[in-house]
């Protein structure tokens, strides 16, 4: 089982180089959330609602979005767009560092993810406060995460005319496309490897 000081010890010990920021749509940052379950650490992931023109409808995800004017930096993009999201007010007391940056190249966008912690009571506090953003939020087990019997294919368009992606089950969700390779990322700082 991954513990909370592994992951803080694993993102403080690499050099990360942030994406130079400036406040435009071709930036964007999204929150890998953190917190205590009842016997492992669980991750917070939401599936975007279906929505005309949104290239990531219907899709899990985590909570994040593109940067406005008024952002400061990649982690404030993160902390306001998983407020006006999931309703949870996240600041540097949460932070346990980022991940790498990557190109979006489908999108010309960049795209910075963090992790944050938060604790049990902060946890409750989370719900789908934007609904025709977010369909649901919902918590997964780490180690559903790493487990072989997770993986899956989803097919992307669907109903036979699509590619095959892989991905991870969760219940009715897939967790793929790029929140998978996000979580490849943390994997791989992790020394621990997906199922897919």
């Amino acid at each position: 089982m991954m513990t909370l000081d592994e992951i803080r010890t694993a993102l403080n010990s690499r050099q990360h180089k942030p994406a130079h920021f400036k406040a435009t749509s071709k930036q964007a940052s999204v929150a890998m959330i953190i917190s205590t379950g009842e016997d492992d650490l669980e991750v917070c992931f939401i599936r975007r609602a279906e929505r005309v023109g949104d290239p990531w409808s219907g899709q899990v995800a985590f909570p994040g979005g593109k940067a406005d004017s008024g952002d400061s930096d990649a982690n404030a993009v993160a902390e306001r767009e998983t407020h006006e999201e999931v309703g949870l007010k996240l600041d540097a007391s949460h932070r346990l560092g980022p991940l790498p940056t990557r190109q979006v190249a489908t999108r010309n966008m960049v795209l910075s993810p963090f992790i944050y912690h938060i604790d049990a009571a902060e946890k409750e506090t989370v719900f789908a406060r934007e609904p025709d953003e977010v369909a649901h939020v919902f918590w997964v087990p780490m180690r559903h995460l790493f487990r072989q019997s997770s993986a899956t294919e989803l097919e992307y368009p669907s109903a036979g005319s699509g590619m095959t992606f892989p991905g991870i089950r969760y219940k009715e969700d897939v967790i793929w496309g790029l929140t998978l390779s996000v979580l490849e990322s943390f994997a791989a700082i992790m020394r621990r490897q997906l199922p897919v």
